[in-house]
């Protein structure tokens, strides 16, 4: 389906005080292109360490925003949008983070503010898909239904949402292991940094399942059983640093897309890097892939997790499934 303008004129902003270098010239530039396109002035929600962005965009839909703007981290993005999920108001996205992901994924700008708001206020509805992680010890019975783009099931108070991507392993340790005065100096880089530490760390036995789906590249059904290295699934493909780790996933096909990775020593993460780089073109053995709408993630033991960057501890299991087209979000 096409995007098409909106008639939206009511915008809040929920904002990351630790994130906004400087507020008062931020909200006279929002002030100025809002007046500029008949918006309304916009109305500004500060989170805090405790309630760090969903009860804000709760408050700010029950007073009748058409749009609930995030300005601050990948963490303020998903906490506003865990209050979006199943309604009509818009997610709009302002830079304000290291990573800034949905919106790299999405094409939005993420350079200059001035761009960023005018795509809010000036900009289309677009509808994209929503992934839901249970992070448990153990696995809960399977279901008997999931959801559907007509009905879309709540997000229950044991689950949390991911915007771009969650897992478990490689990824959750470099988010646990990251320095936060060094990222906030060098950006994304500073990842790199807390991966070169990791990679030579052993792997551990995990089996991903998937409830239907196109299945495993190179395996012969649904399952896969290895040593891993990492287990990441994506409702979004590009990584910090524009590294396209999922090159064929959607952001609204009503799928997950799942890399489960399987190096053995340095050359093997030469050839899993070179992998990625040349967007699959050279393939690996110890490189599966996984495209289904739900699935679950057993590691033998409890592993580094994270949910959108964020590191979430260790856990040992992944209930996940998306839920379609259930987040409205700004496009340009």
């Amino acid at each position: 389906m096409p995007d098409t303008p909106s008639a939206r004129r009511s915008l809040s902003v929920v904002y990351n005080p630790l994130r906004v270098d400087d507020l008062d010239g931020t909200k006279a530039i929002v002030a100025r292109i809002c007046a500029e396109s008949g918006w309304a002035d916009a109305t500004w929600i500060e989170t805090t360490a405790e309630e760090t962005g969903e009860k804000q965009a709760r408050e700010a839909v029950e007073s009748g925003a058409d749009v609930v703007a995030s300005l601050g981290g990948d963490g303020t993005v998903r906490a506003v949008a865990s209050a979006l999920v199943g309604t009509d108001v818009a997610l709009g996205l302002l830079p304000g983070g290291t990573g800034n992901l949905l919106a790299r994924n999405l094409g939005l700008p993420v350079g200059e503010l001035d761009d960023a708001v005018r795509t809010v206020v000036r900009g289309h509805d677009r509808r994209i898909d929503v992934g839901v992680v249970k992070l448990c010890d153990e696995l809960p019975e399977p279901e008997s239904s999931h959801a559907t783009k007509e009905s879309p099931p709540a997000v229950a108070d044991d689950e949390e949402i991911f915007l771009v991507m969650t897992g478990l392993g490689l990824d959750g340790e470099i988010m646990a292991d990251t320095n936060e005065k060094l990222k906030e100096k060098v950006g994304w880089v500073a990842y790199i940094a807390a991966a070169a530490k990791k990679l030579s760390g052993r792997g551990f036995p995990v089996e991903v399942r998937s409830g239907g789906g196109e299945g495993i590249v190179g395996s012969s059904g649904l399952a896969v059983t290895r040593s891993a290295a990492a287990v990441i699934v994506g409702n979004c493909g590009t990584l910090q640093g524009g590294v396209e780790l999922m090159p064929e996933a959607v952001v609204d096909d009503g799928q997950l897309d799942v890399v489960v990775l399987a190096p053995r020593g340095g050359l093997g993460w030469l050839s899993v890097v070179t992998d990625v780089v040349t967007r699959h073109r050279a393939g690996h053995q110890r490189l599966d892939r996984l495209v289904a709408p739900d699935l679950t993630v057993q590691a033998q033991h409890p592993v580094e997790t994270e949910i959108d960057g964020d590191a979430v501890g260790q856990h040992r299991a992944l209930s996940i499934r998306v839920l379609p087209r259930s987040l409205v979000v700004r496009v340009g």
